[in-house]
């Protein structure tokens, strides 16, 4: 959406503090054994006693309050009691939400327990790539140069990025124009700009092996085509002339 008046802004302010909440209050709740049911109940809460609503559950009548993945599967998972988690697991939360008729979104991947897997350093990449894009976002500049920066940055590290997932714009709805800020450089779409006082979710994809997504037979989560690991980081952002402001700046990425 585009920021025309101080309600707007305040509005926009007070949902992304509420993802943004409740995202880190889940991620330091999150230990080894838990079900990712558990979790999700415990961020169901957290949201209605800040007066908002499961964005995924309202809009698309996801089964869950907040996609919890886990693992190959990093994107859109299904809350579950027989999801318990292991030490080593790399996790997903993303929390979206509605409040007051404004709508915000952010997400992030960590480890549980130890990095028996060796997966901190994909998961510190897909970080790092993604507030440098936002650090590049004002208005005005092109959002396939966006894409650019994170598809180089990512195989500089030897990653390779989810192609078909990507950023969108968010406000008075979950999924807004300008939509596919995706994460990598597509040289068709030369004409698209980030315009300055819009509102947007920044999100990366950052893979060991793959590079497009597959949906597993729940209809819901997704895992890459040819396997591996995805670490995901998501900001909602206010585009300006210059240095953006990361609405959800309290999730702690």
């Amino acid at each position: 959406m585009i920021i025309k008046t101080e309600e707007e802004l305040q509005g926009m302010k007070r949902v992304s503090e509420a993802v943004a909440l409740t995202l880190q209050k889940m991620r330091a709740y999150t230990q080894i054994g838990m079900s990712t049911k558990d979790i999700d109940e415990y961020g169901r809460h957290l949201l209605e006693a800040l007066g908002a609503r499961s964005a995924p559950f309202e809009t698309y009548g996801f089964p869950g309050y907040n996609c919890i993945s886990v693992n190959q599967e990093f994107a859109h998972g299904i809350p579950s009691e027989k999801v318990n988690l292991k030490n080593g697991d790399i996790i997903n939360i993303d929390v979206s939400a509605e409040l007051d008729g404004f709508w915000s979104d952010n997400g992030c991947s960590f480890v549980v327990g130890e990095d028996i897997q060796g997966l901190q350093h994909l998961i510190a990449t897909s970080k790092e790539i993604l507030l440098d894009a936002i650090a590049k976002i004002s208005g005005g500049v092109r959002i396939a140069d966006i894409g650019k920066l994170i598809e180089t940055k990512a195989k500089k590290a030897g990653y390779t990025v989810i192609r078909d997932l990507g950023g969108h714009g968010v406000g008075r709805s979950l999924h807004e124009e300008p939509d596919a800020i995706m994460n990598y450089y597509d040289r068709h779409d030369q004409s698209r700009r980030f315009r300055k006082d819009s509102t947007v979710a920044i999100e990366t994809f950052i893979s060991t092996k793959s590079a497009f997504i597959e949906t597993v037979p729940d209809g819901w989560a997704f895992i890459g085509n040819k396997g591996g690991f995805v670490a995901q980081h998501e900001h909602t952002i206010l585009i300006t002339s210059g240095k953006p402001i990361i609405l959800t700046a309290a999730n702690g990425i």
